[in-house]
């Protein structure tokens, strides 16, 4: 199955190399889950922040049957970004399978006895 990965750029020109990192990071979390419908990922440059001269945002969107999962990220560095968001994006998949898993585990209410 082909991926559906969606790349933007605002106000910043995406070379190959950017586009090449980002599809190569976004492997790993294909990987990990594979009941991802779409993901998007925009890369963003504001040179007038104030709290940095140049700074870099990387948002991720993952869209997924029930929820949808959104991350942003900011450094002073592009590839930064990207490994900040990646890694944010794979801790969120984690922690979503974790809950569902506990969920599952712990069963309804009414299946515990009423104390006398």
């Amino acid at each position: 199955m082909k991926n559906n990965l969606i790349l933007s750029g605002l106000h910043f020109d995406l070379k190959d190399g950017h586009k090449s990192l980002v599809s190569e990071k976004m492997e790993k979390i294909f990987k990990h889950e594979e009941k991802i419908i779409r993901a998007r990922v925009e890369l963003e440059h504001d040179s007038k922040s104030s709290s940095h001269k140049d700074e870099y945002i990387a948002k991720g969107h993952l869209e997924l049957k029930g929820s949808t999962i959104t991350i942003s990220t900011a450094s002073d560095n592009i590839n930064k970004s990207i490994d900040d968001l990646v890694e944010k994006l794979d801790r969120g998949l984690r922690r979503r399978s974790r809950l569902r898993r506990v969920k599952r585990k712990q069963g309804s209410l009414n299946d515990l006895p009423f104390a006398a």
